[in-house]
């Protein structure tokens, strides 16, 4: 394999869209074993494994150590993202949490309720839940492949929904499909998780160890009260904090990684690597580990050990006229979007148009449309309330929604792809306005802007002279100012004096020359020239610009730009900047990579939601 090629499979196995064409194989995997050899395929997942010694041991078949077991690994990741998405991003809008709960639960009720009137009169009614869920590796695979069409912010809300989706099909797994409960047990459950709230707030060596224990406990309990024990992952992990990285600990990382850089001994090596661990959250350091083994390895799994169904045309034919595969098939896919799409419209008229989405309601259907997937905790409810034929009946609705999902989210997408520009726009993204991270507004006044002071786009940039991704990433911004001719450009000092110690300096000289009305020159001059910041390189540049050299001198003896580089340092603190290069567009913090194509979809997207706000 290339190098060109190496990189664009990293690039595909690290989306959505990679989880999503890998669990899809393994669906198709197991239809094809199923139908080769059926008896094969029950004997692998029906075996026995056995854990623990003489009466304290735990007997469960290897289908029921992956649903209940493994399982619980993919709802711990599920509650990372979701507190992520709570402490950093676009749940950080309180509001927006509440109406994504409301639309989580609208998105439940009424595909149950299309369920329950399908089969009225059958025994089968009692398999409703089937049809609430929302799977969420498939729901994000569909938003990966429809991402040109729709609009990022669309991805929190998706998520929002499923969290709710998952922790209230949970609930219902636990309350109407689970056996009777041992209450002493749950109270056992209750108490570990406790326990786990008050290590994750007070200790700190051992944390990790002590939590996963913990967590452990919890599973067992819950197993032993007769509840379905994967809701402990999502408990879990809905409790593990977010937060962008302080500066002052990755201040402390750089002085640790120094001193092992001075005296390479294994205790500062162990010393250094645990600073550069801390200065991450534990939310983002757990989710980077069990992200690509939850996506990768378990949901395939679980997918293989749950798809397999013997098929031919009769059975199809008579899943197709059964009230179980209809009644999933049309409470998810057409009831999903009545669901989302009336519950935020209600919350809204009930609210007095305080709860509204933060994309536009041609994003709503589609969300909705999306949240039709479903496919893991639907199998999870499935396996508990049917048998035999109805369960094979349910694990065929169950995919059909996949088709159904992707065909309706498809049809949606173009249908708003068809409008014209400005109407478009306010479909997709609404005229709410957005919420701001940056923490101080830009001032003409004050800041270093280039580009029309009207542009319907604001590109804001913390940056350090003497940083190389800075330098990288200068390029990438001229490419974009000379290709926009409707951004305007703002640099914000961010001088990491602890790893760059020209940086400092060389702000300073930027600031001498901005007395003279020549601050981008030398902008330009100091990013291009990024080896030559010493004091004699500073001078040589000022003197190449053409300065008055005695008032540029005075300036930096004197340390002018000082002050005016400290407030631009209180603003990133304002901001949650620690690191450079950090942009933001239109007031949003810029996630991912910086390159041209990146920055241009960013800069696109908060053009067309400047457009529908006007």
């Amino acid at each position: 394999m290339t190098t060109r090629g190496g990189a664009r499979w990293r690039t595909f196995v690290q989306t959505e869209t990679g989880s999503a064409a890998l669990l899809l194989a393994a669906v198709v995997a197991a239809l094809l074993w199923a139908n080769i050899d059926l008896h094969s395929y029950e004997a692998v997942w029906q075996a026995h494994f056995t854990i623990g010694f003489d009466t304290r041991h735990l007997s469960l078949t290897v289908h029921e150590w992956i649903n209940a077991g493994l399982m619980s690994l993919f709802f711990f990741v599920v509650g990372l993202e979701a507190r992520r998405e709570f402490d950093m991003g676009e749940l950080r809008d309180r509001r927006w949490v509440v109406l994504s709960a409301v639309a989580g639960l609208g998105s439940m009720v009424v595909p149950a309720v299309i369920y329950v009137v399908i089969n009225a009169g059958h025994d089968s009614v009692h398999g409703w839940g089937t049809a609430m869920s929302t799977d969420t590796a498939f729901a994000l695979g569909i938003l990966a492949v429809l991402r040109h069409r729709l609009p990022a912010s669309l991805r929190a809300f998706m998520l929002s929904i499923s969290v709710v989706d998952d922790l209230v099909a949970l609930v219902v797994i636990a309350v109407f499909y689970s056996d009777e409960i041992h209450v002493p047990a749950l109270l056992i459950a209750l108490g570990a998780l406790l326990a786990i709230v008050v290590v994750l707030r007070l200790a700190d060596a051992g944390r990790g160890l002590l939590c996963a224990l913990l967590a452990v406990g919890v599973w067992v309990a819950l197993h032993e009260a007769g509840i379905d024990p994967v809701v402990t992952g999502l408990a879990v992990g809905a409790l593990v904090i977010a937060y962008p990285a302080p500066r002052g600990d990755l201040e402390r990382a750089s002085r640790l990684f120094r001193l092992f850089r001075e005296q390479p001994t294994p205790e500062l090596q162990r010393s250094a690597a645990r600073g550069l661990a801390s200065a991450i959250s534990p939310n983002e350091r757990l989710e980077q580990r069990f992200l690509p083994w939850v996506s990768f390895g378990i949901v395939p799994l679980f997918a293989l050990a749950n798809a397999g169904i013997e098929l031919s045309g009769a059975r199809l034919a008579d899943a197709f006229t059964s009230p179980i595969t209809l009644g999933i098939l049309c409470g998810c896919v057409l009831g999903k979007i009545v669901g989302v799409l009336g519950s935020m419209a209600g919350a809204r008229l009930l609210s007095g148009g305080r709860l509204r989405p933060n994309v536009g309601w041609g994003s709503v259907t589609a969300a909705g449309s999306i949240a039709g997937a479903a496919f893991t905790v639907s199998l999870l409810i499935a396996a508990l309330a049917f048998e035999g034929e109805e369960l094979n009946q349910a694990r065929i609705g169950i995919l059909a929604t996949l088709l159904g999902s992707f065909a309706v989210s498809w049809g949606v997408s173009a249908v708003i792809g068809l409008l014209p520009a400005a109407r478009r726009a306010r479909a997709l993204l609404g005229t709410s306005e957005p919420l701001t991270d940056l923490g101080v507004s830009v001032d003409e006044r004050h800041d270093h802007v280039r580009g029309p002071a009207d542009a319907a786009v604001t590109l804001v940039e913390y940056g350090d002279f003497e940083c190389p991704y800075c330098g990288r990433a200068e390029g990438v911004v001229r490419d974009l100012l000379g290709s926009e001719t409707d951004v305007r450009y703002v640099w914000r000092h961010l001088p990491l004096t602890d790893v760059h110690p020209q940086a400092q300096a060389a702000a300073e000289a930027a600031e001498a020359a901005a007395r003279q009305g020549r601050f981008w020159d030398m902008h330009d001059l100091l990013l291009d020239r990024q080896d030559e910041l010493g004091e004699r390189d500073l001078l040589r540049h000022a003197r190449e610009l053409g300065l008055d050299m005695e008032v540029f001198r005075e300036d930096l003896k004197r340390r002018r730009g000082a002050r005016r580089i400290a407030e631009d340092v209180d603003s990133a603190d304002l901001s949650g900047v620690s690191g450079t290069p950090t942009f933001f567009v239109n007031g949003r913090r810029h996630h991912g990579a910086y390159d041209i194509g990146a920055l241009k979809r960013a800069v696109e997207q908060a053009r067309r939601r400047a457009l529908a706000g006007g």
